[in-house]
């Protein structure tokens, strides 16, 4: 693997963690268990690889359909879930709702919440130039990473941290989309 794509994999990897450890904040802030931290960081993490390789698969039809085109609108996909989320940020939605983001079916949504932007990465993936396994290795391994910073984080950051993590990673989703498109046009590493 390249220098490039080592940095294009880490770039998405660390787009997808911000997203993860915007939620583990709050989770965090009511104070968890090491079982619970195990069992939220486990779920997210495979959340995140298991849309990421959906994706794929959906980017790999679209790409037979669509040919050439579909970079591009896996590269939109980003933009459109970044905007999504920076919306979120901005006009304070809860994550969650009200429901138990530690276990059962609070845990399930909480994990395909955060993972919906896996779905736009996986689809984008093939585009960018970076072997699918090393990709699915360093997202996973940015979930676990920003769960566990999130959750230890949680109570000491509170809000805040929360808010600027979520729109953060919003802000990086919309860059990183137009600037592998922008890659992708003019032919640069991709």
């Amino acid at each position: 693997m390249t220098l490039i794509a080592f940095f294009k994999v880490l770039f998405v990897a660390l787009s997808l963690g911000l997203d993860v450890f915007a939620v583990s904040v709050g989770v965090g802030m009511k104070g968890t268990d090491r079982a619970v931290k195990i069992r939220i960081g486990a779920a997210f993490a495979f959340a995140e690889v298991s849309m990421t390789v959906i994706g794929v698969l959906i980017g790999q039809a679209a790409g037979r359909l669509l040919g050439d085109a579909a970079g591009y609108l896996g590269f939109a996909a980003l933009v459109g879930v970044g905007g999504y989320m920076i919306y979120e940020a901005l006009h304070g939605t809860e994550e969650g709702g009200g429901f138990d983001l530690s276990r059962g079916w609070g845990l399930m949504l909480g994990a395909l919440s955060i993972s919906l932007d896996s779905l736009g990465i996986g689809f984008s993936i093939l585009y960018i130039g970076v072997p699918l396994v090393v990709s699915l290795v360093f997202i996973g391994v940015a979930s676990v990473i920003s769960t566990t910073l999130g959750l230890a984080l949680g109570k000491k950051l509170g809000a805040v941290a929360e808010e600027r993590a979520a729109l953060s990673a919003g802000i990086v989703l919309v860059i990183t989309g137009v600037a592998f498109a922008a890659l992708k046009f003019f032919h640069v590493g991709l």
